[in-house]
């Protein structure tokens, strides 16, 4: 009879796991392109300190996001108990800024003064070349910088997990919001560190002194990986906002019936062209998606830009 409840147990433990493993494969899909955009974001925010301290950087913004996720994952765990009606709501609003900050990218990359880029660009070197600066307390800035936009889109990556995870067990819950957590932060800053030493490893093979076809070629990838580097952190700033529009505008698809439904309706009209219809009708949903996400972050951005005039008349 022990026996039988033991084999019982254990058959229970592997459902769950079983479960687990499948909502968490599921979640990661949902949240990759928030991580992305994670990505992008925080390998921009750790450059700019010298090359010795890029490795600390990253390691003190890594302390901090996990930091961010204990506070993050049992809050989130809370208002699912309690009260799992806001996770719609706390979706939405979570897609709306994430359109907004793709749509602010974009409206700063397009009609931001150049003249202010240059000249914070030269600041920033001269900063840097400036012996008697204070180091600490400029890559103390940094690091916070860095932590408060970890802060938000970690908290964009366990509402949409939440979402995924809504039909499942409160220990279920538990379990894949918390992998999905802090599987993020290891993936998302080991890669950072990578990226942002990149261009060291080239120049460590650079160096590489000798005769021979091998050093030859050792010396000319650490000149490829030099040239790599600053066009690996243009595409990932690239792919970080088309990200954010593809998730923030398919979270609005699915919250709002009528949007998921014209979607729907479009794809079906658009798989029946001949040939190439079952392709554009694949493709559908992710560029309504993405379009949707550019129009909402736009009229985001309009609405937070006027009231910020408003507010200054007032003042």
């Amino acid at each position: 009879m022990a026996g039988g409840s033991l084999l019982l147990l254990l058959d229970d433990i592997a459902a769950v796991l079983d479960d687990v493993a499948l909502m968490t494969k599921m979640a990661a899909k949902k949240t990759v392109a928030v991580m992305g955009d994670d990505l992008a974001v925080n390998a921009e925010k750790v450059t700019g300190v010298r090359a010795d301290r890029e490795l600390p950087v990253v390691w003190a913004v890594t302390k901090g996001s996990l930091r961010n996720k204990c506070i993050l994952v049992p809050a989130a765990l809370i208002i699912s108990f309690i009260a799992p009606w806001l996770i719609g709501p706390a979706l939405i609003l979570g897609g709306l800024f994430l359109c907004y900050e793709g749509f602010e990218k974009i409206a700063h990359t397009a009609f931001g003064d150049s003249t202010k880029k240059a000249a914070h660009h030269q600041k920033l070197v001269e900063r840097l070349a400036d012996s008697s600066l204070d180091l600490v307390q400029y890559e103390q800035t940094k690091i916070k910088g860095a932590i408060r936009t970890d802060f938000i889109l970690s908290a964009e990556i366990i509402v949409l997990t939440l979402g995924v995870v809504s039909g499942m067990t409160f220990l279920g819950q538990v379990l894949v919001v918390s992998i999905i957590a802090f599987a993020m932060t290891i993936s998302v800053y080991g890669l950072v560190a990578g990226i942002v030493k990149l261009d060291d490893a080239g120049l460590y093979l650079m160096e590489k002194k000798g005769p021979g076809a091998w050093l030859k070629f050792v010396r000319w990838m650490g000149w490829r990986f030099i040239i790599f580097a600053p066009w690996l952190m243009k595409f990932l700033a690239v792919v970080g906002t088309v990200a954010m529009f593809m998730v923030g505008g398919g979270i609005l698809v699915h919250g709002f019936h009528e949007l998921q439904e014209g979607v729907q309706s479009l794809a079906t009209y658009i798989g029946q062209i001949e040939t190439v219809g079952p392709l554009l009708a694949f493709l559908t949903p992710t560029l309504c998606s993405i379009l949707i996400g550019i129009v909402a972050g736009g009229l985001v951005l309009a609405g937070v830009t006027l009231w910020r005039r408003l507010r200054r008349r007032e003042d």
